[in-house]
C-alpha cells in the first residue's frame, strides 16, 4: 500500500497518495456533469474505470516514487479530488494533473494542490522538468498551471488530442 509515501500539507489541504478507500468518493466526482469536458475521454467513468485508475496510481507510487495525491480539505477531511504527478511513458515526461469536484472550483484549491505537487516533484523527487497539459479552451486550467510556475511551451498532440503544453524546469 502507498501510505509509506509523502503526505504534503498546505494551509487548507492535505495531499496523500490515492488509496483504495478513495474509490467511492472519486466515483461520485466522476459522475458529475461535464467533469471531463476537457479530458480526452469526455464521458463519466464507470466504477471499474475508477477502481482501475486508483490501482494504477498505487502501482505508480510503488514503481516511480511519486503519483497522484488525494486532495483532502483540512477543516473536515473531505475528499475533493486528485492532483499530482504522472509519468507519461510515450513521451518520457512527467505531467502535473488535477481533477476537483465542481463544489471546489473557483476557490484556489486546484492551484494550491498543483503548486505543492510541482514543488514536491522538483525538490523531493528531483525531476528535471514537469509538464502540464490542457485543452486549448480550458482557460481556468491554464491559469492553474501558470500560477504553479509552468509556462506555455507549444501546442502538441497528447492522448489523441491537440493540447497546450506548459513546462517548468528545475
Amino acid at each position: 500500500m502507498s501510505n509509506h509515501f509523502a503526505t504534503l500539507e498546505t494551509d487548507r489541504l492535505w495531499l496523500r497518495p490515492l488509496e483504495l478507500k478513495d474509490c467511492a468518493p472519486l466515483f461520485d466526482i466522476a459522475q458529475e456533469p461535464d467533469i471531463f469536458q476537457y479530458f480526452p475521454t469526455k464521458s463519466a467513468w464507470s466504477q471499474e474505470k475508477v477502481d482501475k485508475t486508483i490501482r494504477h496510481q498505487i502501482n505508480h507510487w510503488d514503481t516511480m516514487g511519486y503519483g497522484q495525491f488525494a486532495i483532502l480539505l483540512k477543516q473536515n477531511n473531505q475528499f475533493m479530488g486528485w492532483c499530482g504527478l504522472e509519468y507519461l511513458p510515450d513521451t518520457n515526461e512527467t505531467e502535473v494533473g488535477y481533477l476537483l469536484g465542481h463544489t471546489f472550483w473557483g476557490n484556489g484549491y486546484g492551484t494550491e494542490a498543483a503548486k505543492t505537487s510541482v514543488e514536491f516533484g522538483l525538490r523531493d523527487i528531483q525531476l528535471k522538468e514537469i509538464i502540464g497539459l490542457t485543452d486549448p479552451l480550458n482557460i481556468a486550467s491554464q491559469r492553474v498551471l501558470e500560477k504553479s510556475g509552468l509556462m506555455f511551451s507549444r501546442r502538441q498532440v497528447y492522448f489523441g488530442m491537440e493540447m497546450f503544453r506548459f513546462a517548468i524546469q528545475a
